[in-house]
């Protein structure tokens, strides 16, 4: 598996097991006011970067280079900021929302990225790898 997918897959883990533990706080509490940011670990953070992982395990050609790790960086640095800041502001911390916003466009560089990653041919890291065997 490319080193890629192992990292989009141990972080998307990280992303569970605090999801899962922002549930099992709210369901003690009965106070389910951060469940929109208990629901954006779990989608954008656990399954959305498994995704990110399986794509990258199933085209290893794609998972090379400088792209990917960019990738990774800037969609999980967006996901963990906006998650933080989200968890602050449904808590009642206005002062939150510049920091969830900004989050969310760093989110969605993270996405576009991707995006270009899947559209891209994959043809000059395929002959870029063929060079060097």
């Amino acid at each position: 598996m490319p080193a890629i997918s192992n990292l989009f897959f141990r972080t998307a883990v990280v992303f569970l097991i605090v999801g899962i533990g922002m549930g099992l706080q709210m369901a003690i509490s009965q106070n389910h006011n951060v469940i929109g940011a208990h629901a954006h670990v779990n989608l954008l953070g656990w399954v959305t970067s498994a995704i990110f992982g399986g794509y990258y395990a199933l085209n290893p050609a794609k998972a090379e280079g400088r792209l990917a790790l960019v990738h990774y960086g800037v969609y999980t640095a967006g996901v963990v900021i906006m998650s933080i800041g989200l968890y602050l502001l449904l808590q009642g911390n206005t002062a939150m929302e510049p920091v969830v916003a900004v989050s969310s466009l760093i989110t969605l560089a993270g996405v576009l990225v991707f995006a270009w990653t899947v559209f891209m041919p994959a043809t000059a890291t395929i002959v870029r790898t063929a060079k060097m065997a």
